[in-house]
């Protein structure tokens, strides 16, 4: 599973990269981050990234990533892949909804439960850019 979500991280890098960017993939799997470098405008940047088997109107992302995201010197973005379109979410700009609390699977692999997270959920409409599929 980590290493098809891997390959789908450095496939999205390297299609970014091809358009002006310069990213480099994370080397941790526990970083905060699935991606770091410059915007083709030359700004310090951080991605994270979420690919999803299934479409849901609005797009999850935890609190703890997005506040551990918030404290990196940069411009942070969130990326989301399902199977109607790609989203991209420039979190510095996003005035965040409110935080709701949903069960979501554990950080650790080998551990199937599910546990309560505070999360974000952000509608389609706050994305920056959206790609149909």
């Amino acid at each position: 599973m980590i290493s098809r979500i891997k390959k789908l991280e450095k496939e999205k890098v390297d299609y970014l990269n091809n358009l002006g960017w310069n990213l480099e993939p994370s080397l941790d799997d526990y970083d905060v981050y699935d991606a770091f470098g410059e915007t083709p405008a030359g700004s310090k940047c951080w991605i994270e990234m979420k690919f999803r088997n299934d479409y849901w109107d609005s797009k999850m992302l935890e609190k703890k990533k997005y506040d551990s995201l918030m404290e990196l010197e940069g411009i942070k973005f969130y990326y989301v892949n399902d199977n109607k379109a790609e989203y991209y979410f420039h979190l510095d700009d996003i005035k965040m909804p409110p935080i709701v609390q949903r069960y979501c699977p554990s950080t650790t692999l080998w551990d199937k439960r599910k546990e309560r997270k505070e999360v974000y959920l952000l509608e389609e409409s706050l994305a920056l850019k959206i790609i149909s599929h």
